[in-house]
């Protein structure tokens, strides 16, 4: 009987899926634990090899905890929206629901492009998701919830004393009594303040705007990356080197009115959690200085001849006597108020010039200094001397306060910003406050040694004392106070996209209403084009039905707005992330239509007990969905402050790049003909390997001939004309790994195939006749042509053999190198395997008594797999299955007692071949749901010993005896063997060296 993986492979996908065999119960008397992919975004592109891996080690585990007794939750969906989908439409015209759908489910878009689908690919693979609870965040039915979050969100704001979120009924209620006076909130700086008959007094509308400063959402003008290519806000995350990393447009910093979240509010949770989880710490470190915690003190600066005040945070107050300048962000608000006519022009174009630049490129680029004096002069809070403020790029308005007191001395940036504009007007002296420190060379940036000098009331103190002394000074004379600051800043909300959840926001008097969560979903329009209005409004702008009926209570068409009972809708959407930071809970409880979970069933999983996926979102994802759970833990709804136990970060498959060596030259023809030759008419060649490496290396004699071959080429194709070829050079060009075989040779006539322009190339290649490439092992991607699909390998392997392999690459947290050329050896062990249940007959299990090597075998796999699953070393457990499977044919093992636990054991790695084992074994249920085999150690205990005997210390044979025999018994033994009596020749031995268990040593 013939393995045949395909037929296996189909057997049992349709088996599962008709008997819904790992769908979880929310009420189960097993104990439960909760497995989770990090889910996809649904690409036209579809999976290649390097996306399943952390899906199949999810799986792995999550089969052996099913194994293990579990109730096991492993569900799967997709995080459908997003901008490239978007893109997608305003480039072909198809509708982002279309594109997302068929991307998801498979078949052919409006281009007549076969699309293979997201959820076709996945159960090739054979996952164990429970397809049940699947998401798609673009689905209305998904994304009226995340609505819901976004008013609760609204309707909250954070009470520091009770250290939670509160529903702004009770912040209303405070101020309806009191004022805000006692308010201790997080909220808007510069709050003015209010009694409660102020309050009372207050119309609605300004009631509103006051309270716009204290919800955990709320609409701000914010500094933002604007993209005019693509018409929306960007993160920095979406930013590469200051363009868009979709598509290459340049972006700049805009302020604009934005929704953001008050995630700042949870900054000292978002830190502490970090105590109480199983992350590794390297992206704990990330999100650590993410929030970026740090103790010291707000510092108020008046502006000589304005009323306005320079508030800074700094976290060295002791080195307050050594401000010589003060640095603005070229946004500051103030930077427009205290700017002097004579520096006006400087600093405008200094503005225009920094708007380009995004906040990571300034953020990382410590080698340019650039920056203008703003003419304007504050004032120090102690010496009373005139200060000069500057602006430069180095200071973020979104950073502290988007301000700096420059102490030059004691910080290398602003040493450097005073050195380089040394001696220019508004540039004075670097003073230095450090006594016994030379700083004619460098700054003094360390607390450690320090001792204050050239400051007044702190001269003499060390970093402790004068930090103390100098924040107490301030709060004397009220222009300070201690403060413990974080650099993490609230998260903007808004996009001006059109593939997004819409806001459940309308406006009345250009103030946001919520839309009562009865009526949920608001959902997304239809619109003609995607691409933001005529006037500059983000694409729903386009809608024709895009207004709220407060009468009704339903979306009406547009120009019906009366702003009476019928009001504009918000015009942006959510960003991709708000979907996403909660998704983990919908799977819970996927069709409850009424809430996003029921208490009960939040209760039942509480959390994510294993979380597996890639190390980018260290900053992003995972520290926002920790932010929306704190959030519903605060308002009653998450049962547990984090909601991701433990995180594995799975490593990249790299692809292994196919690279062709393409010829160019200079051409150097007769400027008298008046001819010139265009690039797209020179004719192409191609050189291997091998000779590439010649010129590379500087071989002027193989140059010379490329030069003469490819000269001779030019002239053929243009016979009448005079040309001369100058300078040779060398392209490395990306050819598709498809037509490379795996001895590196390129099939020629389909590599000319791929591109028109290549049908006639010429190609010189090696002296047996083939074309080598050359090889380069990198990011597999789509766009270097290396990937691998794993629907190629499930055909013509089965899925077992790309789930082994995957797992058999090395660890998972580690990046590796795909090479096809290992995939025949684990299709060699699964037919290696199939041998010892099948011959070419059928069924050869017996029931014969496994012998004891049988049972070592069986056991140290039991063993061994178990606690690799558990500390997530898949790749050493598919080492031991194939020595164990190389042991059991040596010994000839057929035993049942051995080959249906081993079925077991290997199944949560290759689960397809694993149930055709076990129903041909006669079994009548899925083997899933079998016990996992118990390890027992008797069968690893040594009962014999194969001892080597030395005569003189030298080995002359070996001997197996029991371990239990004694020194004596063994010495007797030893010297009635004949091989002993042969090598003594009649003597008697001066000496029999005896250790149990590990010598013996006859001497003399």
């Amino acid at each position: 009987m013939k393995y045949n993986p395909n037929e296996i492979d189909a057997k049992w996908q349709k088996y599962w899926a008709e008997n819904q065999t790992f769908a979880a119960k929310n009420n189960s008397e097993r104990p439960k634990h909760y497995v989770l992919d990090m889910f996809p975004y649904p690409s036209g592109a579809g999976l290649h090899v390097g996306h399943p891996l952390g899906y199949i080690a999810s799986d792995v585990y999550s089969r052996f905890k099913r194994h293990q007794g579990f109730n096991v939750l492993h569900p799967m969906g997709y995080d459908s929206f997003g901008l490239p989908a978007e893109q997608y439409a305003i480039q072909t015209g198809q509708r982002p629901e279309d594109t997302t759908r068929v991307n998801i489910d498979g078949g052919v878009d409006k281009e007549g492009k076969q699309i293979a689908g997201y959820r076709k690919q996945l159960d090739k693979i054979g996952f164990s998701f429970d397809w049940a609870r699947e998401v798609r965040t673009s689905n209305p039915d998904y994304y009226k919830h995340t609505q819901w979050i976004f008013i609760q969100l609204f309707n909250s704001w954070y009470n520091k004393d009770s250290d939670k979120a509160e529903d702004i009924s009770t912040l209303t209620a405070i101020f309806e009594k009191e004022g805000n006076a006692n308010v201790n909130a997080v909220s808007d700086d510069n709050i003015q303040s209010f009694s409660s008959s102020e309050w009372n007094a207050f119309s609605k509308d300004e009631q509103e705007k006051i309270l716009l400063q204290y919800r955990l959402t709320y609409l701000a003008e914010t500094e933002v990356n604007w993209c005019p290519g693509l018409g929306t806000v960007l993160a920095n995350d979406e930013i590469v080197n200051g363009v868009s990393e979709r598509g290459g447009f340049p972006v700049i910093r805009k302020k604009m009115t934005q929704w953001s979240m008050r995630i700042s509010a949870y900054a000292e949770r978002l830190l502490q959690g970090l105590n109480d989880i199983d992350w590794s710490e390297s992206i704990k470190e990330s999100q650590r200085n993410w929030i970026g915690k740090s103790v010291g003190a707000m510092v108020s600066f008046n502006v000589k001849n304005h009323n306005e005040v320079i508030d800074v945070f700094t976290t060295r107050p002791d080195t307050i006597f050594g401000v010589t300048f003060m640095t603005l962000a070229p946004e500051h608000d103030l930077v427009a108020k205290i700017t002097t006519t004579e520096q006006k022009a400087a600093v405008e174009a200094y503005i225009e010039k920094t708007s380009k630049r995004s906040e990571r490129e300034r953020m990382a680029d410590v080698k340019t200094i650039s920056g203008v004096f703003t003419g304007a002069y504050a004032e120090h809070p102690f010496t009373k001397e005139a200060i000069p403020v500057w602006i430069g790029d180095y200071v973020l308005a979104g950073y502290g306060t988007g301000a700096v007191m420059a102490v030059p001395c004691g910080d290398e940036r602003d040493y450097a910003f005073a050195n380089f504009f040394k001696g220019q007007n508004g540039m004075p002296e670097i003073k230095n406050i450090f006594a016994n420190v030379d700083i004619s060379e460098a700054a003094y940036g360390s607390k450690d040694n320090v001792e204050i000098a050239n400051s007044d009331f702190l001269n003499g103190l060390n970093y402790k004392q004068a930090t103390k002394k100098a924040i107490g000074k301030l709060e004397e004379i009220g222009q300070g106070t201690g403060k413990t600051n974080y650099r993490l800043r609230d998260a903007v909300f808004s996009r001006q996209r059109y593939w997004g959840e819409p806001f459940p926001v309308y406006y009345v008097n250009g103030l946001p209403k919520m839309i009562a969560a009865e009526h949920l979903p608001i959902i997304l329009p239809e619109v003609e084009k995607y691409l933001p209005t005529e006037d500059g409004l983000p694409p729903l702008g386009n809608a024709a039905v895009w207004a709220w009926d407060t009468n009704q209570n339903k979306v009406v068409n547009t120009d019906l707005v009366d702003n009476v009972s019928i009001f504009p809708l918000e015009l942006n959407t959510m960003p991709g992330w708000a979907g996403s930071s909660w998704y983990w809970m919908r799977y819970m409880d996927a069709h409850n239509d009424g809430e996003f979970a029921s208490k009960e069933t939040l209760k039942y999983w509480e959390s994510v007990d294993l979380y597996i996926g890639g190390s980018e979102h260290a900053t992003g994802h995972l520290l926002y969905s920790r932010f929306w759970n704190k959030f519903l833990k605060d308002k009653g709804f998450a049962p547990t402050e984090e909601p991701f136990k433990k995180l594995i970060n799975q490593g990249m498959i790299l692809g292994t790049s196919a690279f062709v060596y393409r010829v160019h030259g200079v051409i150097e023809s007769d400027p008298n003909e008046g001819f010139s030759i265009l690039n797209s008419d020179m004719p192409t060649l191609f050189i291997t390997k091998s000779i590439y490496d010649k010129i590379k290396k500087g071989d002027e004699d193989e140059k010379e001939k490329v030069k003469e071959f490819y000269l001779n080429q030019i002239k053929s194709a243009f016979p009448n004309i005079y040309i001369n070829l100058g300078n040779l050079e060398i392209s490395e060009i990306h050819a598709d790994v498809s037509m490379v075989n795996s001895s590196d040779e390129l099939d020629i006539e389909k590599f000319k195939e791929w591109r028109e322009y290549y049908a006639n190339a010429e190609f010189l290649k090696e002296e047996n006749g083939k074309y080598i490439v050359g090889r380069e092992v990198e990011k597999m991607s789509k766009s270097k042509y290396n990937v691998v699909t794993p629907d190629d390998i499930c055909a013509e392997y089965g899925a077992d053999t790309l789930r082994l392999y995957e797992m058999f690459l090395g660890p998972l947290e580690q990046a590796k190198p795909w090479n096809t050329a290992g995939i025949s050896g684990v299709f060699g062990f699964l037919k290696k395997l199939w041998r010892l249940y099948f011959d070419d007959n059928g069924l050869i299990v017996n029931n014969d008594e496994p012998t004891k090597d049988n049972l070592k075998s069986l056991h140290k796999t039991i063993k061994k797999v178990a606690e690799d699953i558990e500390n997530f070393s898949f790749n050493t457990s598919v080492s031991q299955f194939m020595i164990c499977v190389n042991e059991l044919s040596s010994q000839n093992c057929h035993s049942r007692a051995i080959l249906e636990p081993l079925a077991i054991v290997i199944s949560p790695y290759a689960p397809h071949i694993a149930e055709e084992l076990w129903s041909q074994l006669g079994h009548t249920t899925s083997i899933s749901e079998v016990a996992f085999p118990v390890f027992e150690e008797k069968h690893l205990v040594e009962s014999e010993k194969e001892y080597p005997v030395s005569f003189n210390g030298k080995m002359r044979f070996t001997i197996k005896l029991p371990l239990d025999l004694t020194a004596a018994q063994i010495e007797e033994i030893i010297m009635k063997d004949e091989r002993t009596q042969k090598q003594l020749e009649g003597r008697t031995p001066n000496k029999v060296i005896i250790v149990p268990g590990k010598i013996i040593n006859l001497v003399g």
